[in-house]
C-alpha cells in the first residue's frame, strides 16, 4: 500500500504542477495581450483629450527621410557656426503610400529632430557629427485642421512637452509650407528618393519653381 500511496501523491503533484504551469502560461499570453492592445501602433497620430497633439515618442523607429545642416529660409547663415542638423522622420504607413502614389495620405505625419553640430569629437577632425538634441517638432496632415495640415512645436530639453496644441495661423510655417514647397506642402524637394518618386509620379506642384527664394 506504501508504494501505491506514493505512486499516487506523486501523480497528484505532477497534476498540480501541470495546472499551474499551464495557469501561468495563460497568464503571460493575456497579459501580453492587454499590453499590446493597449499600445497604439507605431506611427498612428494620437490627440490628447484637449485636441493637442501628442510628442510621439518612438519617432526614430519611423522611417529616415533625410537631414540638412545648417538650413535656413531667411538671410545667409554666418560662416562662423554650422547651424544645426535637421532630421526628418515619416510614419511609415504614411511613406510606404507616397513611394506607390507620389501623394501623402490623410493622418500624415513628419517628426523634425534638431540636434546641435559639434566638431572635433572623438577621432573626428573633420567635418561635423549630430550631438544633443536642440527641439522637436511635428507637421501632421488632418482634415480636421483648416487648410488640413498643422504644425507643432514641443520646444527643447530638457522641458520638453508631452503635447502641443497647433501653432496659429499666422506662424511662419504655414506660408512657408503653402508657397515653397514640391509636394502638397511638404518639402520633398529636400529629399532626393523622395522628389524622384515625385517627379516619376507626376505629383510635383505645378507651381513650383526650385530658384524661388522666401
Amino acid at each position: 500500500m506504501t508504494a501505491l500511496n506514493d505512486l499516487v501523491y506523486t501523480i497528484y503533484v505532477m497534476r498540480r504542477a501541470a495546472i499551474l504551469a499551464l495557469f501561468l502560461w495563460a497568464s503571460a499570453i493575456l497579459a501580453r495581450s492587454t499590453t499590446s492592445a493597449q499600445a497604439p501602433p507605431a506611427g498612428v497620430i494620437q490627440y490628447a483629450a484637449d485636441g493637442a497633439l501628442v510628442r510621439p515618442a518612438d519617432y526614430r523607429e519611423w522611417v529616415f527621410v533625410s537631414s540638412g545642416i545648417g538650413m535656413t529660409y531667411g538671410p545667409t547663415q554666418s560662416a562662423v557656426s554650422p547651424g544645426n542638423f535637421d532630421n526628418v522622420f515619416v510614419n511609415r504607413a504614411s511613406y510606404t503610400q507616397f513611394m506607390n502614389t507620389g501623394r501623402w495620405p490623410d493622418k500624415t505625419i513628419f517628426v523634425l529632430e534638431q540636434r546641435r553640430a559639434e566638431a572635433q569629437v572623438s577621432i573626428n577632425n573633420g567635418g561635423h557629427t549630430q550631438g544633443a538634441l536642440v527641439a522637436i517638432e511635428a507637421e501632421v496632415k488632418d482634415q480636421r485642421f483648416p487648410g488640413g495640415w498643422a504644425y507643432f512645436a514641443f520646444g527643447a530639453p530638457p522641458t520638453l512637452a508631452a503635447t502641443a496644441a497647433p501653432l496659429p495661423m499666422s506662424a511662419n510655417c504655414y506660408s512657408c509650407h503653402k508657397a515653397s514647397t514640391a509636394v502638397e506642402q511638404t518639402f520633398v524637394q529636400f529629399y532626393p528618393v523622395l522628389m524622384d518618386v515625385a517627379r516619376r509620379m507626376g505629383t510635383v506642384r505645378s507651381d513650383y519653381d526650385p530658384s524661388r527664394k522666401p
